[in-house]
Formats: structure tokens, sequence, C-alpha cells
């Protein structure tokens, strides 16, 4: 049987266990377990925990219930045996993540009516691994200088990695103390218990790991036991989910908006905004993007606008806080510009990857006018607009300077060879292509990163109006607006298929796939009303619809695969915006098909919606299909229920 792996997320913490609670710290092929993920403890891009293996009288035991979903892992082990001599004693284990905290109960139960000696080890690693290092794409990074060292302590082990200033430590104890701590021939320490149990008898053990990452400040909190943290996770998803009024005549879509708002509760990892002041943001999804990511906050946050605005109110300042406000080379940054991600890890620190913070994205800084016009209309709060005024206007003039509004007509991206190839939502290498699936040379017009800007323009003038009271400002961002929605339709619109272009090359050729990111344009009302009803129309067809929701890709085309990741998969949040847009357009049966395919796919996960969905059709297998390498959870996607709702309501 695969061992699968389990995700426990708190804040910036995650832990990815197997099926009997163990970390392995086995790389295959040179990068990850199977399926993509890593195991291990992880806080801030490293991996603080990289072996936690348990074994019994020296063997490896047999799981009798392996760990199920959810925010505690519970499992059930026994010692290897057969059917002659049933298991002398059986270990119950539990264990959950808090905020840099990894903590474990073991309550190992004795099985006979005679005394019971049982050797329970653990053997425990930390290699702090940069989850960049973890990835399957086969490269290395030099760490010249750098030194792991290990410290006996009282009541366990401490592991430390050090590379010039750059200091990351683990802290593991136990209660009791361990009876002895040995080497392995690895750099791996084992923790040794030998447990005298009376007849029947009972025994617990609780393991806590506390991680403290370079640049750490707070005083942790240990946790008392796993109970203890899973109390306080399900405290926080409580008050989360509290005051949401949910559709009584759709129980599905209701436990869908459930689920996902508890997830992004699980999800806020802390920000700072301009002045210092501490946030608590959602992270883009785990296991590889616990950070910020500012289109996945943006659009997170617009998802649940009407339900939890708090995340819009601390989304945006925590952008504004990451603005660029002069120009970088290697981190694609230009004065004006909304991050797209933001890195803590030892590689980015170093400037090994260009993460740090890196501004390869043509659409969050559209996205962050958006978000900040939609939070004023939404709630009314005049104030953060005002505060952040010149950020909003910082984020205008790149669109219309470096962005390309101005010289070229709209938002134009160039391929960055350090980071990304695509920077848009699309963002693979080659998601961006003919219907043929050859790709975009030169500088590249995306079609939807067009729709936010549109959209961008006209909310930026209405806050300028009723909030800056500046009406010269508003005139000028409206009549941007109207240039760009008379170019675009000019320069996209293919008559001969009733369709808009997916992107202009650099010689402004149209790359004719057909792609959801249309579904955008009738989001952002991009669109004349004909146009828009033609394509949302077109996007219920089945090339496009698979029955769980629209494909990036409509089948049938050279470039559609349906596990590619970008050509032919379907994404709930793509989904969520679509059907928001068939709903600005009055398309509303059609938005309904996508949310029911959309609450059926959740309903078949157990009402969560992972980041992305194998593009296969529902009429040639009955249960949807995951994407193999999907992030487990993911705020877009959790959120996106939240969306569904809006676009219609309990239908």
């Amino acid at each position: 049987m695969t061992d699968r792996q389990h995700l426990l997320v708190h804040s910036g913490t995650f832990v990815a266990v197997g099926d009997s609670g163990d970390i392995s710290g086995v790389r295959t092929g040179g990068a990850v377990r199977p399926g993509g993920l890593p195991d291990g403890l992880f806080v801030r891009d490293a991996r603080h925990l990289s072996r936690w293996q348990l074994t019994i009288d020296g063997a490896v035991p047999e799981t009798l219930t392996p760990v199920a979903d959810g925010d505690t892992a519970r499992c059930v082990l026994v010692p290897r045996g057969g059917r002659q001599e049933p298991p002398a004693c059986t270990v119950f284990r539990e264990q959950a993540v808090g905020d840099g905290s990894f903590v474990e109960s073991l309550r190992v139960a004795a099985n006979r009516p005679v005394p019971l000696t049982v050797r329970l080890a653990l053997t425990v690693d930390a290699d702090f691994a940069d989850q960049f290092e973890l990835r399957s794409d086969h490269r290395t990074y030099a760490k010249t200088g750098a030194v792991r060292r290990r410290q006996v302590l009282d009541h366990g082990i401490e592991f430390v990695y050090q590379r010039g200033a750059w200091r990351s430590c683990t802290t593991v104890t136990a209660e009791p103390s361990p009876d002895a701590v040995e080497e392995t021939g690895t750099g791996a320490r084992r923790l040794v218990w030998k447990l005298e149990l009376e007849p029947h008898g009972t025994a617990e053990l609780v393991l806590r790991a506390i991680a403290r990452p370079h640049g750490e400040k707070r005083a942790l909190r240990v946790p008392r036991s796993p109970a203890s943290v899973n109390e306080q996770l399900l405290e926080k998803e409580g008050r989360f989910v509290e005051g949401v009024a949910f559709p009584t005549g759709w129980p599905e879509l209701a436990a869908a908006c459930a689920r996902g708002l508890a997830d992004l509760a699980a999800l806020q990892i802390p920000a700072t905004g301009p002045d210092g002041e501490e946030l608590r943001v959602p992270a883009a999804g785990a296991p590889w993007f616990l950070t910020l990511l500012g289109r996945d906050a943006l659009l997170t946050s617009l998802f649940a606008l009407p339900y939890r605005p708090q995340l819009a109110a601390a989304t945006l300042p925590a952008l504004a806080a990451t603005q660029a406000t002069g120009a970088h080379a290697e981190s694609v940054a230009q004065p004006g510009k909304i991050v797209h991600e933001v890195r803590h890890g030892e590689l980015a620190h170093f400037g090994q990857v260009p993460y740090g913070r890196y501004y390869g994205s043509v659409d969050a800084t559209p996205l962050f006018l958006v978000l900040l016009g939609a939070y004023v209309e939404q709630t009314g709060d005049t104030a953060l607009a005002r505060r952040l005024e010149p950020h909003a206007r910082a984020a205008v003039g790149w669109m219309l300077d470096h962005g390309g509004l101005t010289s070229r007509g709209y938002l134009v991206y160039r391929a960055d060879r350090g980071g990304l190839a695509n920077q848009n939502w699309k963002d693979s290498p080659g998601a961006i292509c003919a219907a043929d699936g050859s790709r975009a040379s030169g500088p590249v017009t995306a079609a939807g990163a067009q729709g936010y800007a549109y959209d961008a323009l006209r909310r930026t003038a209405l806050v300028a109006r009723t909030v800056w009271e500046d009406e010269v400002y508003a005139a000028l961002l409206e009549q941007a607006a109207g240039d760009l929605r008379d170019r675009f339709q000019r320069d996209f619109w293919m008559d001969d298929r009733s369709f808009p272009a997916l992107a202009l090359d650099g010689e402004g050729r149209r790359l004719d796939a057909l792609a959801s990111d249309a579904g955008h344009l009738l989001w952002s009302g991009l669109l004349d009303k004909e146009y828009g009803e033609a394509v949302g129309r077109r996007l219920l067809e089945p090339d496009f619809f698979s029955g769980w929701g629209v494909r990036t890709l409509a089948a049938g085309q050279p470039a559609y695969h349906p596990l590619s990741y970008h050509r032919g998969s379907v994404w709930p949040h793509d989904n969520a915006l679509i059907a928001l847009g068939l709903a600005r357009y009055g398309l509303h049966d059609e938005a309904r098909t996508i949310a029911h395919g959309l609450v059926d796919a959740a309903t078949a996960t157990g009402h969560r919606l992972p980041e992305v969905l194998a593009g296969y059709g529902r009429t040639h297998h009955a249960e949807p299909v995951p994407y193999p390498h999907a992030c487990v959870r993911e705020s877009r996607s959790a959120a996106a229920p939240l969306a569904l709702l809006t676009a219609v309501g309990g239908a």
C-alpha cells in the first residue's frame, strides 16, 4: 500500500506526515516523495524536521488505522507479528501542528496480563532544506560555509544550522525525558525510552518540536498537547465561520463555504503594514506557497469580501508595504508595482533565488486597485482608501508607464530568465500559446490582464472622485479605461470564432487558443454586451465545460491536455471568476451550471476544493480526477465557494 501524505496547516507552519505519522526524509528521484509533496515540518520556507520515525522494539510498526484527513493526525500502530502471536502492545499516536511548532502524544497500551517491557525509539533530524531545494527541477544550490550542529539537552535534542549570519534551529523535547539519545551515523539522533508496563497498563509520552527560523523574534508558546492545539484551531475556525449566512436551500454549497472559511482561517499568515503594524493575510496555499503571493491574496480577498472584509483590510496594506519604489532588474521591480511573491528562506536571503521580493506579475498591480475600489464600495470605509492614496496612485502610474498602457496601449510583460516566463495567472512555461501549442514570442499581451486594468481604472476613478475629491484625475482614468476597451475589442476579437484571443505576441499577432481567460473579461466588464453573451455561452459548450467546471483550454485543440497545469485542467478560482462574470452579463443559468459543477466536485472531496482538477469530462468518469501536483489547501479555491454564493445565491 502506498504511504499517502497528510498535511496539517496552522498559520505559516505546515507538516506533512505519512499514514503512520512518520516523516521519512527520503527524496525520490533526487527531489521529493511520490506525489510531488515534500514531507517534514516547514516554517518560513525551510524544513525544520526532516525525519520523525518511530520504532517499537527496534522495528518499524504496522499501521492498524492510518492517519485520516483533518486538523489532527491520529493513527494506531502495533509491533509486527502474525496471527499466532497477537501484538504485545498497541500505540495510539496523535499529532498536531501549531504556529512554529509540532506536538505529538503517544499512548502505549500493554495487551498482556503480565508485566511488559517496550523499547520505544524516535529517530529525529532537521536538515533545514530550503523549499526550492526540494522541488523537482533538478537544481542544486551551493551553501558555502554552512554548518550543522546537534546538542543533547536534558529533555531532548537541539539541531542548529548556521551559514554566516543566517541561523535556524529546531528543539525537540519530550515528557518524560528519553532514557538515551543515540547517534545513528547519519546525522540524525535517536531518542530512546525503556517503558516498563504493568499488566494491561499504559504509558504516555508527549513530544514537542519548536522551530525558530532565522529572524524569528517572537516568544513562541510551547503547545501542551495535540488536543490543546486542536482546540485553538477549532476556536479560530469557528470565529471565522460564525455569522456567515449560508444558503439553507443548497446544503452542499453551504458545506463548501464553511469548509473554505475554515481553511482560510488556518491559512492566515503574519505580515506587516506600511507603518510596521502586524497583520494577518491569506497565504496562497500549502505546501509550496504558504507565503504571501500578491495575485492569490488579492483574489482570495475579493471572493471573501462580502463575507469577511477583514481579509481585504489586511491584504491591501500588506501589499502596499511591499510595493516597489524603485527599479531592480533581478526582481523585476519597477516603481509602483505590486509584489508577486515574498519569500523568507535561506536561498532568497542570499539571493540564490529571486523570490525574496519578486515582482514578476503583470496583474497583481491592477488587482490591487480593483480590491481597493471594491472594498470601499462594499464596506463604505473610506479611511483605508485615504491612507493608501499614494500607493494607489503609484500603482496607476505603473500601469500607465512601466506597465505599457501609455506606450503600447496594453499591459505587457516579458519573460524573466531567472524567474517566470509567463507573468499572468497562467504562469507555467507554455501556458500562453496558440491553438496548435506554439508559444508566444517577444513581449506578451495577455487578455485577462487587460480586463483587470480596465476594471482597475474605472474603480480607481470612482475612488478618486468620491474619496480623494480629484475630479481631473478621475476623468483621466475614465478616458484611459474607455480607450482600452475600444482597442481591446478591435485587436483581440476573432470574428471567425466569435471569441477573444488568449494573448498577442511581440508582433501583435493573435494567439488563437480558446481559453478560459475570456471568462475573466466578463468579470471585469471589458466586453460589450453582445460579445460578452457570446463568450459566456461558448464557455458552457462541451469542449470547454467538463461537468465539473470550465477547462483552461477547450478540448480538441492540439494544445489541450487534461493533465496540463494550465492547458486543459479545471481551476476552481478560474471558474469562480467566470461565474461572477456570467452573472454580471445576465447569464444566470450558465452561472448556476458552473456553480453546480464545482459544488459537486467539492462534495466528492470532503467539501474542499483543491487548487486544480484534471480536465477529464464527467460523462467519462463519475468522480473528479485530481491533478497530481495540486496544492492540498489553496486560499483562492477555499474562497471560491463564497464567490459562487455571491454569483448565484442559494439557487
